[in-house]
């Protein structure tokens, strides 16, 4: 048990709880006819067999199946998963795998992406396991891992410091190594630095990007593992890098849930926080959810984040207000690259938290901003959000935000206006987590695990059930909508007890929205604090609290 922390179980305990959940998983699951368990991403292959062979070796773990039928097995699939790789020198992505498998794995086309990750994990896999292997499989991992090396998928220059350029960072040292190649071994250095001194200095161009984050977490606690332990200068790199990324995680954290704005975002990342695997293993403060979307290797590598970096994720008695200055890299830009300002409000019970400005990110899979609840271990949503769809968006899946938002962030309250134009879809959408909602014509009220929320429209809205989640869809936009949450213990020391008294004290509150002649809210929260969002006629936002405009001067990497 850590003092500082307060959680009785150790990271060790925790990854041992993954490793024999995902083993009894792939021990139940039949295969298929290819002899794998998944044609949707080959990787899952290599994950789902690396616990396998790990539990069917570790005689301090209880499982309900026999060990040796479940080596077996876990042998099978990943020598059948390794003969997928490309071996044929001279062809185009040689040395790589297929990421998709059907409707055939072996005449599957390979796929640039596969290797970047799962390269390093199966030269740890090897590193760990290889003598207890079998002679078949041994000499395939011998042989995938020398085309590996020979594909050179890793010599690329560091540019835009993305989590494609990271694991290529990571991989120069992890072969470099293997390899006895001392001048991939200084590439390597060198391109750990510069990304080092730029994420320092500039921030992470990719925030909250998930769920690619945890590849930059595993690739370089990976290359940690595998690099020479006399080269203390890298050894001294690779761990500075992983305490920056981990203190980085642990400021936007919250009992498994990533507060604020993200860069990406995948259906397992929103608008419910379900790949937590690495969250669990580091802080476990809160239950391992049933389902783990993604498995990847975090029962099986892990760095420990120092103690006071875990304590201040785990200790959200005092709230805090974190901001953060983060310089976009844009490789093809011609001007000056953008400056972002992102913001959060972390409580014990809830988070409020996004970004002030609008990015056009990969696949527009940016989330502006959301009220967060910790993860509860039982799945479904524990975001809180409203957005115009723009590119990419499919009803039901609440990603694929357009640009026309405007915000306001100010700790329990967040205002957001839609100057949408006359074209465009006029409605937003909102996503509600399960909980005891109340209606009013424009307005909704919420009691969702310990904390109240109250739900401000500018027009009138409809209310649909979704798998995890309510949504909402507010038409007649351009509009807005105020979102104000309280938890339940400080509603309490303001005499306010339960939903009812909430919306009674709330209903006093309600915002005036201008949407005719100009596109303007003003509000006074429940704390007495006035604020106000207006959109002037060259549609630059202006933000105030308390008569004053809102500055972002004070924000810093």
């Amino acid at each position: 048990m850590s003092e500082l922390t307060g959680i009785k179980s150790t990271y060790k305990e925790r990854q041992k709880e993954i490793i024999v959940r995902i083993a009894i998983e792939a021990d139940r699951q039949q295969l298929l006819e290819s002899g794998l368990w998944f044609h949707d991403d080959v990787r899952n292959n290599f994950y789902y067999g690396s616990y396998l062979f790990t539990a069917a070796i570790d005689t301090t773990l209880e499982l309900p199946f026999n060990r040796d039928d479940a080596k077996k097995k876990a042998q099978d699939v990943l020598l059948e998963t390794l003969l997928l790789q490309n071996r044929q020198h001279g062809t185009v992505l040689y040395g790589h795998w297929p990421l998709g498998l059907n409707p055939v794995p072996r005449e599957a086309t390979p796929h640039g992406l596969p290797v970047e990750i799962m390269g390093s994990l199966m030269a740890y896999f090897y590193r760990e396991y290889g003598g207890l292997l079998n002679d078949h499989l041994r000499g395939a991992f011998n042989t995938a891992l020398g085309h590996i090396y020979r594909s050179d998928f890793f010599r690329k220059p560091v540019i835009t410091f993305n989590h494609h350029e990271a694991k290529y960072t990571a991989a120069k040292l992890v072969f470099g190594t293997m390899f006895d190649d001392e001048l991939l071994i200084e590439d390597g250095r060198q391109s750990l630095k510069d990304t080092l001194a730029y994420i320092r200095s500039k921030g992470m161009p990719e925030y909250g990007s998930l769920p690619w984050f945890w590849h930059w977490v595993q690739a370089f606690t990976c290359a940690l593992e595998l690099v020479s332990t006399e080269d203390v200068d890298l050894q001294i790199g690779l761990k500075e890098m992983l305490d920056h990324l981990w203190n980085v995680r642990s400021q936007f954290y919250l009992r498994g849930a990533w507060v604020g704005a993200h860069s990406r975002g995948w259906p397992h990342d929103v608008p419910g926080d379900s790949n937590v695997l690495h969250d669990y293993v580091q802080f476990g403060d809160f239950r391992l959810p049933e389902a783990m979307p993604r498995t990847e290797y975090a029962g099986l590598l892990f760095y420990e984040a120092h103690e006071l970096v875990r304590a201040v994720a785990i200790d959200r008695r005092v709230p805090v207000e974190v901001t953060k200055l983060t310089q976009k890299v844009i490789s093809e830009a011609t001007e000056a690259q953008p400056l972002l300002h992102s913001y959060a409000y972390i409580t014990e019970d809830f988070a409020a938290g996004g970004m002030w400005e609008r990015v056009e990110e990969f696949d527009n899979e940016q989330l502006r901003w959301a009220f967060s609840l910790p993860v509860s271990g039982e799945g479904g949503a524990n975001q809180l959000f409203f957005f115009h769809p723009g590119q990419r968006y499919n009803e039901g899946d609440p990603r694929h935000q357009s640009r026309y938002a405007e915000v306001l962030f100010h700790k329990n309250v967040i205002i957001s206006l839609y100057p949408v134009p006359e074209g465009e879809v006029d409605s937003i959408v909102g996503v509600l987590p399960k909980g005891e909602w109340k209606e009013q014509p424009k307005a909704i009220f919420g009691h969702v695990d310990q904390a109240y929320f109250a739900i401000f429209l500018s027009h009138s809205y409809q209310l649909q059930e979704r798998p995890g989640y309510v949504e909402v869809t507010v038409k007649g936009m351009p509009g807005g909508v105020v979102v104000e949450a309280m938890s339940v213990k400080q509603a309490a020391e303001l005499g306010i007890e339960g939903l009812d008294a909430f919306i009674e004290a709330l209903n006093l509150k309600a915002p005036k929205f201008e949407t005719e002649n100009s596109l303007e809210v003003q509000y006074t929260a429940l704390a007495g604090e006035q604020l106000q969002l207006n959109l002037s006629e060259k549609e630059s936002s202006q933000a105030w609290l308390n008569g004053i405009q809102i500055s972002l001067n004070n924000y810093s990497v």
